[in-house]
């Protein structure tokens, strides 16, 4: 360990977010009240100040922009794309699809919408709510994407995805074939929604409202422990405009920034550049054989 901590650091950070703004309230819960609706038009309050963080700051992030979004504010768009930043596809509504047929076809309308909007092909994918298929594995391999950002099986350390994986009651779980798309983990604890966002459905209450300083203690937390006991690897923290772009959230965010800065070894990137350096490292064939 002795020797780690006098070896060079290398820690890669990746801000990401989710512009879900008001597809996330009329796709993902379904709600008619412009109260809810509302909610997400707070997601262009919070992106504009995010947008000026970022560039005070000098950092470039990814935003994983639902279709719909792209759509309702496209000036958002224009100064992301002005500035630097990453848009990668979340969809078209946040929504949960019904179909094969469907995913695809929601997949595909992200991609003209964003590709259209922004000039280029989205590289990269994160799931709605976190709710990857198995189809949705073979649509990513086929439709060239490079990276996906919603499942959990690693913390950090990306890893690639698999096809074919077997779930099964009365045996093991099968693992499938890795393909190359490549998986750069994402975890709850280090999103905001479910830590901050007060949300009452169908479902039953998420509480949320948590103090900023006790999400503070998990996301410094993380980061620290990759830091100090590991030195080397990718910190990913995932995070929604109209969540993260209260004023005392954002205050939050601000410290952490600062406090990972403090730190020697450490840069800041968009998930397609880890994704294609990560590739470049760990060759897919060369792990096959």
């Amino acid at each position: 360990a002795m020797e780690r901590e006098k070896s060079e650091k290398r820690i890669s950070v990746c801000l990401t977010f989710d512009f879900d703004a008001i597809s996330l309230w009329i796709g993902g819960f379904r709600a008619s009240s412009l109260s809810a609706i509302s909610r997400g038009e707070f997601g262009r309050v919070g992106a504009e100040r995010l947008i000026a963080m970022m560039r005070e700051w000098n950092i470039r992030s990814t935003w994983f922009i639902p279709g719909h979004s792209a759509e309702t504010y496209p000036q958002i768009v224009e100064r992301l794309v002005a500035d630097g930043h990453e848009i990668a596809n979340h969809g078209y509504l946040h929504a949960h699809p019904k179909s094969p047929e469907d995913e695809a076809a929601i997949l595909d309308r992200g991609n003209e919408v964003l590709t259209r909007m922004t000039g280029r092909r989205p590289l990269g994918y994160r799931s709605p709510g976190a709710g990857l298929s198995y189809n949705m594995v073979e649509l990513l391999r086929d439709r060239g994407f490079v990276y996906d950002s919603s499942l959990m099986g690693d913390d950090f350390s990306p890893y690639y995805l698999r096809s074919g994986d077997q779930a099964s009651t009365d045996g093991p779980y099968i693992f499938g074939k890795s393909i190359d798309v490549v998986e750069i983990p994402f975890t709850w604890g280090l999103d905001d929604f479910p830590a901050f966002e007060y949300v009452t459905s169908r479902a039953g209450i998420q509480q949320g409202l948590s103090s900023p300083s006790a999400v503070s203690e998990i996301w410094a937390g993380d980061f620290d422990y990759l830091y100090d006991r590991l030195g080397e690897g990718l910190y990913t923290l995932t995070m929604h405009p109209q969540v993260i772009g209260r004023g005392h959230r954002l205050l939050m965010l601000e410290r952490l920034v600062r406090h990972i800065r403090n730190h020697s070894g450490v840069e800041f990137v968009t998930m397609v550049e880890v994704a294609r350096a990560w590739r470049q490292a760990h060759p897919l064939v060369a792990m096959q054989t």
